[in-house]
């Protein structure tokens, strides 16, 4: 199954985004990460959404679930970036790389980074 965190509400993709961070974590700690938290019953009942949604899994530590991400960091990376190109840019990566390189500002450590990887691209026939 090919899951996006672009499926998610906002909200949902920010609790993701506090777990991946964590690792692991619990809904107070989720809650607690959160800017203009919900009610506590509300992270949990997110949470075992996302659960069911095939985002986490939990174990139980004592009287409290802790919560990990069944998807690995940089596969849910690759799975938004996918559904980013195809959504905004008609799956056009140069595209990317220029509202990149207009918007953002890069130093010249990250430009010479990027450069180094486009050369590498072209040396492997990319």
């Amino acid at each position: 199954m090919t899951r996006s965190l672009n499926l998610l509400s906002r909200r949902e993709r920010q609790m993701m985004n506090i777990i991946y961070r964590l690792g692991e974590a619990s809904a107070k700690e989720v809650r607690e990460g959160l800017a203009d938290p919900p009610s506590y019953s509300a992270v949990r009942a997110t949470l075992r959404l996302l659960e069911g949604k095939g985002y986490l899994e939990h174990r139980q530590d004592s009287a409290r679930y802790l919560y990990r991400p069944t998807l690995a960091r940089d596969t849910a990376r690759v799975g938004a970036l996918s559904s980013l190109l195809q959504t905004f840019f008609e799956g056009s990566a140069e595209q990317v790389v220029v509202t990149l390189l207009s918007e953002a500002e890069l130093s010249e450590a990250e430009l010479d980074r990027l450069s180094e990887l486009i050369d590498q691209a072209r040396r492997e026939g990319r």
